[in-house]
This record gives structure tokens, sequence and C-alpha cells, in this order.
């Protein structure tokens, strides 16, 4: 095999592995599955057809509280790593990886939709726009607040020798009143018990069924409309 060639084999083998960890990255196998699903609004949503919802999510009991920004939310996960030398080389390590979520409302302009993600089994599959991070290292010292997050899951944010350790931290939620996007199964369901701010006797739901289950996201594009805004 002669070395032209076999430069060209090596540069199309790291190339369709790049390309294939590009295509089936989770954030963009939600991307391309949610659009092939028509939006709907949750007054036309038909029993047992798999469906979409875009709106406004609202928490059917006491929001959740996000560890480090303290936003009412729905739906957070957080990671805590560290960067870890060996040898020659580092990586990061993770500390914490933390999800945590309750069932909530879609308001679809006035008409509701009730999403319930359960983690046994784990019905759902979620992506979330990390859209709050902090770091410290050498010459970064951490705030205060960090401090305060790291102590909270038992982490020392100093070396043995008091020097900062390496650490970053990402946070994303679903808030309360966040414009967000759910598929599932649609179901009609009769309540047993009127909720709050709901007059209705019967209520639209977005469920796992199968191996089909709930994808819950807050990507902004896949909103209806986001290309025009």
């Amino acid at each position: 095999m002669n070395t032209p060639f076999f430069i060209f084999i090596i540069i199309a083998i790291i190339g369709l592995i790049g390309f294939l960890a590009y295509y089936f990255n989770g954030k963009n196998v939600i991307i391309r599955t949610l659009s092939k699903i028509p939006h709907k609004p949750a007054s036309s949503l038909k029993t047992n057809e798999l469906s979409k919802v875009s709106g406004k999510a609202l928490h059917v009991k006491a929001p959740l509280i996000a560890p480090y920004t303290g936003r009412k939310c729905v739906f957070y996960q957080i990671l805590i790593q560290q960067k870890v030398s060996t040898g020659k080389s580092s990586h990061w390590k993770t500390l914490v990886k933390e999800e945590s979520f309750q069932e909530f409302f879609v308001d679809t302009n006035g008409d509701f939709v009730i999403v319930k993600p359960q983690s046994q089994p784990q019905n759902y599959i979620c992506h979330l726009v990390k859209d709050q991070k902090q770091s410290s290292g050498s010459f970064n010292d951490p705030t205060p607040q960090f401090v305060s997050l790291l102590k909270r899951y038992n982490i020392n944010p100093e070396t043995y020798f008091g020097f900062n350790k390496s650490l970053r931290y990402s946070e994303g939620v679903i808030e309360i009143g966040e414009r967000i996007t759910v598929a599932g199964v649609a179901k009609w369901k009769t309540l047993s018990e009127p909720l709050p701010e709901y007059p209705y006797s019967k209520i639209a739901a977005l469920e796992s069924e199968g191996k089909t289950k709930l994808i819950i996201t807050d990507l902004p594009e896949v909103l209806p409309n986001h290309g025009n805004r």
C-alpha cells in the first residue's frame, strides 16, 4: 500500500468517525426526530397518535429549584467535572451528574397538555440547553456562589496544598413559563380530581408507549416559526 493512499484512508476513517459522532449526537437525534412530527395544539391531539406540542412549561405542584441559579423549574440537569491529569494527558472526570424533574403542563395558547416523565423505568429522552456555566482553576478563583454549590455536594474547591482545583459546572433547566417542545403518544385523561387553574374534566397527555419515549427539550431550533424570529 503506497503512502498517499494510506494517508487518504486514515483521513477518510477520521472523517467518518467525526460524521457519525455528529450525526448520532443526542441533540441532533432529537432535532431530526422532532422534525418528522407535525406541531399540533393540545385541542387537536388524537388518541394514540404520535404528536408534538410546543408551548409554555407550567408547574402542576410546587416547582423545583435549580441548584446553582435558584431558578424555579420543572426539570433540571447539572454536571460537575474535575480536570484530572494522568501523566502527559488529562481528562474531565464527572463528580456529579444530577437530573431532577416533576410532572408539568405545556400551555399551547390556553390549551393544556400534561407530561409525566418517570425514571423507573425511564420513559423519556431529554436535551436541555446548558445556559449557566461556572469554572475554577489555577488563575480562576471560584465565586462564593460556586463554592457554596460545591460544598453542597461535598466537593472541596481546593487541593491539599491550597490551590484551586480545575472544576467546571453546567446547568440546564426548564423554567416556569419557558417555551419548550414535547413529543409523545397522545392520550385523553379523565381527571378524578380538579387541577389548579384547569376547569375541565378531561386533559390531553403525552406519554411513552412501547419503544416510543417522550421527547422533552427546550432547544429553540425546534420551536415553530423559529427561523422567522
